[in-house]
């Protein structure tokens, strides 16, 4: 779904290893509702947070959650100042080269572009998408010109401000924002499936850690519950296992 490596990472970091210890640090960004954003109390909320929660639960470990900016989500993960990433990132074969991932826990979706009329130029206009993600490299290769922003917010308020012709993310990412902007903002074009699905990121030495995530998400799309939790935070036309 969302996000592209930054630059590259190196994996000769061994130690913090999962399984030593009952308590694994999940790392997000906190600013991708619904997959994850920061609650009024300054919580990690969202749909990353009670998946994850349920997740360490059957895994039988104890989560912690750790808030990071996006753009060292991952260099930050290797190095060892969390053990997972749970942040909407898409899994891609770019990332997997530097880390590891579960199975998808969201299936393959589409992104979407967003402008405030509809008669924009989305393929030799100005695309606004946040930094280091798929949908920057799409634009970037599509023609139009790129502009990129550290936050998701920052890209949407470039096409209210008259900065983008428009923006590309995730579609369900989008769909709130344009409900609630009463027509300022509508979607254009059609939409673009990218990415393997969503999947969480861990270092490629936690393999025991995986394996039980890996368990864990596959107990859930068997009981039909995570099918129950996608309904709630993305709604019923959201695609299910």
């Amino acid at each position: 779904m969302k996000k592209i490596l930054l630059g590259t990472a190196v994996l000769a970091f061994s130690a913090g290893m999962a399984l030593a210890q009952d308590t694994v640090r999940m790392g997000t960004e906190g600013a991708y509702p619904p997959y994850n954003f920061i609650n009024d109390k300054g919580e990690v909320d969202g749909f990353e947070r009670e998946l994850g929660d349920e997740l360490c639960k059957r895994a039988e470990l104890t989560c912690e959650w750790v808030k990071n900016d996006w753009d060292s989500i991952i260099p930050n993960l290797v190095s060892g100042n969390y053990d997972t990433i749970m942040a909407g990132m898409s899994i891609t074969d770019e990332r997997d080269q530097v880390i590891d991932f579960t199975q998808d826990y969201y299936p393959p979706t589409e992104s979407a572009y967003v402008a405030a009329s509809d008669g924009v130029d989305i393929k030799g206009g100005i695309v606004a998408a946040q930094t280091a993600t798929i949908q920057a490299g799409y634009v970037a290769e599509s023609g139009a010109t790129l502009v990129e922003f550290a936050t998701p917010e920052e890209t949407v308020a470039a096409v209210r401000n008259g900065e983008a012709d428009a923006v590309f993310a995730d579609y369900d990412y989008l769909v709130p924002l344009v409900e609630e902007s009463n027509g300022e903002l509508m979607f254009v074009g059609d939409r673009v499936p990218l990415g393997g699905g969503v999947g969480m990121g861990l270092r490629e030495s936690d393999t025991e850690l995986k394996e039980k995530f890996d368990a864990a998400i596959t107990a859930m799309k068997e009981d039909g519950s995570l099918n129950d939790l996608l309904k709630k935070w993305f709604g019923d036309e959201v695609a299910t296992y």
